[in-house]
C-alpha cells in the first residue's frame, strides 16, 4: 500500500514552489493581457479554463509528488507502453488540426506532450541500470535509441514535425553524460547530414518546406505564411527596454498576432515588459532549470538523479525553440512556451513534470 512519508513532507522543496508559484503569477497575468483584445471563445473563458487547468494541474502535481518515485521506477515500461498506445490511437481516431493528426476528445488532449513524460520515465530506467557514465560505444546505445525512436516515430506519422523534435531533443537530453568518442560522433553528424537531406526531399510535406524557407526569409510571403514571425519581431522590438505598459501593446490589443496567447506568448511580455521584464521572466524561468541540475546532483540515486535530468530537459527545450521562434531565430514549428502558454495538455505535462521534480527533491534525505 502506498503511503505518505512524514519525513518528506518535512523536506517539501519550497524554493522550488516559489520558483513556480512566481512563473504561473506571471503567466495569468500575461495571459489576461494577450486575450484582452478578445479571441475566439471570449478572452474571460480562456482565462478561467486556464486557471481550471493549472487548479488540476496542481492537483496533479502533488499526487505525483507524494507517491515516492522509486515506484514509477517499477511501471515506467507500463505507462511508456500506454503513452505509445495513446499516440497510436490517434493515428485512428484522433482529430486533424493545422495539418497534424494529434488530438484526442475533438481537440482537447494531445497524447504527445505525455509521451515526454513517458520517455524521460524509461530512459531513466535504463540509464539507472546502465549508468551514462559506462556507456563508451555506440551500439550499446541500441535500447535508448529504440526507446526515443518509438514515440518520434509515431508522431511523425502524426505529421506534427515541430513535437516529433522536441521529443527526440528531450532524448538527447542525456547525451552529455555519456563517454562517447568525438569520432563516433563526427560519423553520427555526417550520417544525419544525408538523412536531413534525404527527409528535405521525400520526408517533408510542401507546407513544411515552406516554414523553413519563411524562417530564412520571412519576407517571402509576408501576408501569409511568414506573417506571424514578422509580427512577433515587430512585437518584440516594439517593447523596447522597458516595454509599453500592461495591456497597453499595440501588436497585443489590436490582435495583429492571431496566436499570441499560445505559440507566441512570450512577444506579448516582451512588447508590454521590454527588455528587462522579458530577461526578468526568463531569468527566473532558468532559475528553475538550474535548481531542477541541483536536484538531479543531489539525489540519493541514480534513477531520481536521472528523472530530475530528463525533466529539465521537458522544460528546457520547448523553452528555447519557443523563444527562439519568437525572435526569428527559428522556424514556427507549433511549439508552446511551458507554464506561460494556453492549453490544457501542455499544463498537464509540465504539472507531472514539475511533481517529478518535487518528489526527487523531497526524498534527497529519506533514504
Amino acid at each position: 500500500m502506498l503511503r505518505v512519508d512524514r519525513r518528506s513532507v518535512q523536506n517539501f522543496d519550497w524554493v522550488l514552489m516559489g520558483i513556480l508559484a512566481l512563473l504561473v503569477t506571471m503567466s495569468i497575468v500575461n495571459l489576461v493581457s494577450a486575450t484582452a483584445g478578445g479571441v475566439e471563445g471570449g478572452s474571460s473563458n480562456i482565462v478561467d479554463r486556464q486557471l481550471l487547468a493549472m487548479g488540476g494541474g496542481f492537483a496533479v502535481m502533488l499526487v505525483v509528488a507524494f507517491v515516492d518515485y522509486r515506484h514509477y521506477e517499477r511501471l515506467s515500461p507500463l505507462l511508456y507502453v500506454g503513452v505509445l498506445g495513446l499516440l497510436a490511437l490517434t493515428l485512428v481516431i484522433g482529430s486533424e488540426t493545422r495539418g497534424a493528426q494529434a488530438w484526442l476528445f475533438n481537440g482537447r488532449f494531445q497524447p504527445s506532450e505525455l509521451a515526454k513524460v513517458g520517455l524521460v520515465l524509461a530512459l531513466a530506467r535504463f540509464f539507472a541500470r546502465t549508468p551514462p557514465a559506462h556507456l563508451s560505444e555506440l551500439r550499446q546505445l541500441v535500447v535508448p535509441g529504440l526507446i526515443v525512436a518509438a514515440p518520434v516515430g509515431l508522431i511523425l506519422l502524426q505529421r506534427d514535425m515541430g513535437v516529433a523534435l522536441l521529443t527526440l531533443l528531450v532524448g538527447l537530453t542525456y547525451l552529455p553524460m555519456l563517454h562517447i568518442p568525438m569520432r563516433a560522433w563526427a560519423g553520427i553528424g555526417l550520417l544525419s547530414l544525408f538523412a536531413l537531406a534525404a527527409l528535405w526531399e521525400f520526408g517533408l510535406k510542401d507546407y513544411q518546406q515552406q516554414r523553413i524557407l519563411d524562417f530564412l526569409d520571412p519576407s517571402r510571403d509576408p501576408l501569409s505564411s511568414g506573417y506571424q514571425a514578422m509580427q512577433s519581431r515587430i512585437a518584440v522590438g516594439s517593447g523596447g527596454l522597458t516595454g509599453t505598459g500592461w495591456m497597453e501593446g499595440t501588436q497585443t490589443q489590436l490582435r495583429f498576432l492571431p496566436t499570441q496567447h499560445t505559440d507566441f506568448v512570450f512577444s506579448v511580455l516582451a512588447e508590454e515588459w521590454g527588455f528587462i521584464g522579458s530577461s526578468f521572466a526568463l531569468l527566473v524561468f532558468l532559475s528553475l532549470l538550474l535548481w531542477g541540475l541541483w536536484i538531479a546532483r543531489n539525489s540519493k540515486d541514480t534513477f531520481g538523479a536521472m528523472v530530475a535530468v530528463g525533466v529539465v530537459g521537458c522544460l528546457f527545450w520547448p523553452a528555447a525553440i519557443n523563444v527562439a521562434m519568437v525572435l526569428g531565430l527559428a522556424p514556427v514549428i507549433g511549439v508552446p512556451l511551458p507554464l506561460f502558454s494556453y492549453g490544457g495538455s501542455a499544463i498537464l505535462s509540465a504539472s507531472i513534470c514539475m511533481g517529478l521534480l518535487l518528489n526527487v527533491s523531497m526524498r534527497r534525505y529519506v533514504f
